[in-house]
């Protein structure tokens, strides 16, 4: 239907464009005020015009911009909808890494304990065998005195009979 309007206000445009030369005449007289068809006929055009735009593009463009800001709305609250699940998969991530930090941190501390434990085993264990070291020592020393103030105690008295012999002559 648009299309036959158009073909139609297009065949009348033509040929009331090109009027008979006897009308031409007429209308030189009154050129200021010639008030004939020309105006309605340009009217009818521009409403014939816009409703063949109307029907042809107007129309199937708002449409498609409807459509467009529907699905563009669509997205926006299925996004909506997402985020609260992104907020809640958050949550969740971050009761994970606190659970993880806290399990490490206890792992870390059990192994300082055990570290700790270990060291102070080996440090007694050092310690121990120090003090026998020293005690053997010491016993050995303490030996070693002995044997040498009786080797000593020998010799004073080997010592002091000699003298005694060279002070006191021997009757």
């Amino acid at each position: 239907l648009p299309s036959l309007l158009a073909a139609a206000a297009a065949a009348a445009t033509v040929s009331l464009a090109h009027a008979p030369p006897s009308l031409a005449e007429e209308t030189e007289k009154a050129l200021l005020f010639d008030f004939n068809l020309t105006l309605p006929i340009i009217a009818a055009e521009f409403l014939l015009l816009m409703v063949a735009l109307d029907k042809i593009y107007f129309t199937p463009l708002g449409k498609f911009m409807d459509d467009r800001d529907a699905a563009i709305r669509e997205k926006l609250n299925s996004v909506k909808d997402t985020s609260a699940e992104v907020k809640q998969l958050e949550e969740e991530a971050a009761a994970v890494m606190r659970a993880a930090r806290a399990e490490i941190s206890a792992a870390l501390n059990k192994m300082k304990k055990e570290t700790q434990v270990e060291v102070e085993q080996k440090l007694a264990e050092g310690r121990q065998k120090l003090e026998a070291e020293l005690q053997e020592a010491l016993a050995n020393l303490e030996k070693q005195k002995e044997d040498t103030i009786l080797a000593l105690d020998s010799q004073i008295a080997a010592l002091s009979e000699e003298i005694v012999k060279k002070v006191l002559p021997v009757s």
